[in-house]
Formats: C-alpha cells, sequence, structure tokens
C-alpha cells in the first residue's frame, strides 16, 4: 500500500521530476563548458636497500628498516618538500604565480615500498613534467642522505590525454541520477503539502454532509459572477425541502444526512457541469445557473422539483417521508432582477 501510495503521487507530480532532472542535466553541462580542464599526472618510485653499500646481513636489517615504514615515510615528506617543488619549478623555469593552482601530493602505497607523486593542473604536459622534475631531484637529493637506500624511479610521469575534471557524461549522468532523486522528493513533499492544504480548504468552503458549498463560499462564487460576466443572465434557485423540516427533530441524524444527501445526488445530476449547488441552511440548498436565462432556469427547476417531490422510503426505520419541496428562482440580466 505504502509504494502504491507513493507511485500516485509522482503520478501527480511527475512533471516536478522530469523539470528537476532537466535543470540538473543542463546545470552539469554549463558547469563542464565553462570549467577549466584539470589534468593529473603521476610517476611511482620505489625504495630499496642500496646494493653497492649494503651487503650480507645489513641487507636483511635495512629490509627490517623498510618493513617499519618509517623510511618510505621520510622519502614521502621528501616528495612533499616545498622547497624541492621551488628548485623543480626554477629548474623548468617556471614562475610560482603561473602554476599557483597546481596541486602535488605524494603518498606511500599500502603494503609497498613503493611512493607515488601525483600533481594536478590545466596543462597536461606541464603537470607530468613537473612530477618528473621533483621526482628526479628528490633522489638527488635523498641519495647524499641516505646511502643505504635507494630511490629509483619505477613509473615516469606521462602527459594525460583526458581531464580528471570535468568529465561531461560522467558529471551529466550523475547530475541526471541526483536530479531524479530530488525530483521525486520534491514531488512526494508538494504532494503530501499539498494535500493537507487542498484539504484545510475543503473543510473551509465545503459541506462536510453533502459535499456541496457551504453558503458563506457560494455568496462569493455569485458575487464573483456577477463580477465577471456583468451583462450575461444568472439564475439563481432555493430548493426547500418543507417536509424533511418538520421531521428534522425526530428523525435520527444519520436519516436525516442520507435523505440530503440523496438530494444532493439528485441536484448533481439535473445541473450541468459549471453550475453551484451549496447548502443554504439546515433543511435547503441554492443553485446557481451561470449563462442561463429564466425559461431554461425554470425547465430545470421543474425537473427537479419532479424528482425530489417522491416519497423517501426509509426501511429501517419503517417509515415513508414526503419531502415536500418548494422551489424559487430569480434570474439577474444586466443587474436588474427580472
Amino acid at each position: 500500500m505504502e509504494i502504491r501510495h507513493y507511485l500516485q503521487l509522482l503520478r501527480k507530480g511527475w512533471w516536478i521530476v522530469l523539470l528537476t532532472a532537466l535543470i540538473a542535466l543542463n546545470t552539469a553541462f554549463i558547469v563542464a563548458y565553462f570549467t577549466e580542464p584539470v589534468y593529473l599526472a603521476s610517476a611511482k618510485f620505489i625504495v630499496s636497500p642500496n646494493p653497492s653499500v649494503v651487503t650480507g646481513y645489513d641487507v636483511v636489517n635495512s629490509l627490517e628498516a623498510l618493513d617499519k615504514r618509517s623510511i618510505v615515510a621520510t622519502y614521502g615528506e621528501f616528495l612533499n618538500s616545498r622547497r624541492i617543488y621551488l628548485n623543480a619549478l626554477e629548474a623548468l623555469r617556471l614562475s610560482p604565480d603561473t602554476v599557483e593552482d597546481y596541486t602535488l601530493t605524494a603518498v606511500v602505497l599500502p603494503d609497498a615500498n613503493i611512493l607515488e607523486l601525483t600533481v594536478t593542473g590545466s596543462n597536461p604536459q606541464l603537470v607530468a613534467s613537473i612530477a618528473n622534475m621533483v621526482g628526479s631531484l628528490t633522489i638527488d637529493y635523498v641519495s647524499h642522505l641516505y646511502r643505504a637506500y635507494d630511490v629509483s624511479v619505477l613509473d615516469a610521469a606521462i602527459a594525460p590525454l583526458t581531464p580528471i575534471s570535468p568529465q561531461p557524461v560522467r558529471d551529466a549522468g550523475l547530475a541526471l541520477v541526483l536530479g531524479i532523486i530530488a525530483g521525486v522528493s520534491l514531488a512526494i513533499l508538494s504532494e503530501q503539502i499539498r494535500i493537507p492544504l487542498d484539504t484545510y480548504r475543503n473543510r473551509l468552503r465545503m459541506d462536510t454532509t453533502t459535499g456541496v458549498y457551504k453558503r458563506q463560499y457560494f455568496e462569493r462564487l455569485v458575487e464573483n459572477e456577477l463580477t465577471q460576466s456583468p451583462g450575461e443572465a444568472l439564475s439563481l434557485g432555493i430548493v426547500e425541502l418543507s417536509g424533511l423540516e418538520e421531521l428534522s427533530e425526530t428523525l435520527p441524524a444519520n436519516a436525516t444526512n442520507w435523505i440530503l444527501q440523496q438530494v444532493t445526488d439528485v441536484l448533481r445530476k439535473e445541473l450541468r457541469g459549471n453550475d453551484a449547488i451549496a447548502r443554504w441552511n439546515k433543511n435547503s440548498f441554492i443553485l446557481m445557473l451561470p449563462l442561463t436565462p429564466s425559461i431554461a432556469a425554470s425547465r430545470t427547476f421543474e425537473r427537479i422539483y419532479q424528482s425530489i417531490k417522491r416519497p423517501v422510503d426509509l426501511p429501517q426505520y419503517d417509515i415513508t417521508i414526503n419531502l415536500d419541496p418548494h422551489i424559487g428562482g430569480a434570474v439577474y440580466s444586466n443587474n436588474i432582477s427580472l
């Protein structure tokens, strides 16, 4: 039942889902079009004992030291060094201002004596050159500090062919999914908000027993109709159920309500879609027939009278009621009552 309920809400708010998805999709394409591409180049370095310096049992000790990760982590800090980075820019004849948005990151790969250096920026050739130059200067620098270990290039950085961002197809797909999710949420939320509001409005303007308009709202409808169509004929009629009024004190409330509902069904059957029905008081209704001259209104009122003058049987109470209806009408045209 819950799934069916939400599906009904989505059927009513499908346009919200579609609109939100299209907005998200177009936003992703626009952002991708105006966003400067970012490229990533990476280089890998391996740390190992220097065979020309470490021999015999020292090799075992060196490998044990590498297992503790402190040596490899130290080399990673060298790759992240600001000093070596600036030296690399100087060697490449680059100003730090020209690569202000570039980033450099070195990490130690898990369970390996391998360092990975990544550089991101807007120029694919430049990010590869910076990565290789930083790696070269780091190898040269640490070779004079830790002779027992050797750092060598495992994979040199190469210029990337495609940017890591933006990726229009990926971003558009992600935006579409997020847009659909957001649209579904908005559609359900809007319907859940609208339903209580509609219920509240109906309570203000609809009679709970018969489902027709209340008197106050009906009066507003008449005023609006006279304002919008001042030169057109407007017929009004009051249906008084005199027989029900005489028995209202003795009949149970359920029986009275059932009779009123039956009368309401007759009125709806005899009237047109643009006609209006309201509960005038406890035992009477008022009708509004827009664009209806007196002759047509009289015919309608006569049909209503013939339909509701028939006796109403209440077998559960072993009683037959004669509603004894009386109908009075008036026609307004050019603000003159005829």
